[in-house]
């Protein structure tokens, strides 16, 4: 790759993270202290990614894979999406932000996969030159979330800013698009089915039992998630904690770190001790949260925070490298948008919806009992990785090919 397609990519990983980073940690503390929303509203605002994440796959599957080169359409997305926050940024009740959110998420939801399409088709070898270029997103959120802290914006009841901040860097970023590495449709010409053009086709992956537990597994670890992205800054400003958007970037710092170091770790310890490793520090997270406080217990909030890194790493990069490998080459955009669907769709979806429930049934006069939230999360997050441990099942590569990741599981499906 060159170095100025490893630049484009780069800026474009660093912008599309600190769009959703610029408004997305603080959501539920906006909707909570500027409109009044209750628990269940909160959830239902974070809903709308599961939405967009479950149409993302048609729209890759239709569209990216078979008319249109993924950089434009990317571009298009971003552009929409600018005037979209910046209508939700003026809504003065939840009923007026709902159906912009909604409609700004069923545009940004298929970009996630579009990045990693347009990144993964200029790499030979993805497993060393990914994670390099995904850590760019990570600074992004990181950057989004210091600026958050530094101007105050929390504590002074200024969070509409961030959607307006947040709409400024999705416009640049449509602009920038139109000029990244050009990314063709891989089935452009060729006569599909139905299913094909729907991005169906990435659901013989499913065949593969493995791949179906991995699959299985990315939609339950992403019920307790949805309890972190949608109410950990709503808890950490109920705790006490200051500027708690800027404490939460150390969450990105640590994704960062980790990040770099997934091609040493790939080598010593395979798809499944890396994606076990990831479920196992979701455990941990929640009961910091759950035993932590603002004063001798402020090292377990900060601790559950920068577990982030092993969090995310592990399951989620991992998992979008094994999928990009295994899918084949006709089918990469599809096959990220279904781990898109598993994850941010269906998983987030029925955790949006647990856990508007949960903190509503915990509510206080003032505040809410925070343990008991916490801790259940905990216990959901603990029986997918018991499961997942018990019934993962991981094919060795022969002596040469052990430092390979995808060696280690399965042959491509093609």
């Amino acid at each position: 790759m060159t170095i100025i397609n490893r630049t484009k990519l780069s800026c474009m990983m660093f912008l599309e993270f600190f769009i959703w980073g610029a408004w997305f940690v603080t959501l539920g503390t906006y909707l909570g202290k500027n409109l009044n929303a209750s628990g269940t509203q909160i959830g239902m605002a974070y809903l709308t990614q599961s939405i967009g994440a479950i149409i993302a796959p048609f729209i890759i599957g239709l569209i990216a894979d078979k008319f249109f080169a993924a950089q434009r359409i990317l571009a298009i997305l971003h552009i929409g999406g600018a005037g979209l926050l910046w209508l939700a940024s003026g809504s003065e009740s939840f009923d007026g932000f709902f159906p912009a959110i909604l409609a700004y998420m069923v545009l940004f939801m298929p970009t996630l996969a579009l990045v990693n399409s347009i990144a993964f088709r200029q790499m030979k070898d993805p497993s060393k030159e990914f994670p390099a270029i995904r850590v760019l997103g990570t600074i992004g959120w990181i950057i989004a979330g210091l600026l958050i802290g530094w101007l105050n914006w929390e504590q002074s009841g200024q969070l509409t800013s961030t959607f307006r901040m947040a709409a400024g860097a999705s416009g640049l970023l449509g602009l920038i698009s139109f000029t990244l590495p050009d990314t063709p449709p891989a089935k452009r010409g060729e006569t599909t089915s139905v299913a094909e053009v729907l991005g169906l086709d990435a659901l013989r992956l499913l065949k593969n039992r493995s791949y179906l537990l991995f699959f299985i597994s990315s939609i339950a670890i992403c019920i307790p998630l949805a309890f972190y992205y949608n109410f950990t800054n709503l808890f950490l400003n109920e705790s006490g904690m200051k500027s708690a958007a800027g404490i939460q970037s150390l969450g990105q710092i640590s994704e960062t770190l980790f990040m770099l170091l997934i091609p040493v770790f790939f080598i010593r310890l395979g798809v499944k001790r890396m994606l076990a490793i990831g479920m196992f520090a979701w455990v941990l997270r929640y009961l910091m949260f759950a035993y932590g406080d603002i004063d001798t217990g402020y090292w377990m909030l900060v601790l559950g925070i920068v577990l982030h890194g092993i969090c995310y790493d592990f399951f989620f990069v991992t998992g979008q490298i094994y999928t990009d490998n295994l899918a084949g080459e006709k089918i990469k955009s599809a096959a990220q948008g279904l781990i898109t669907l598993a994850t941010y769709g269906v998983g987030m979806l029925i955790g949006s919806l647990v856990s508007g429930l949960v903190v509503d049934a915990f509510k206080m006069k003032n505040g809410h009992h925070w343990e008991s939230i916490w801790l259940i999360p905990a216990s959901i997050a603990f029986f997918v990785l018991l499961l997942f441990v018990i019934l993962f099942k991981q094919k060795k590569g022969s002596k040469n090919q052990s430092t390979n990741l995808y060696t280690q599981t399965i042959e491509p499906i093609v």
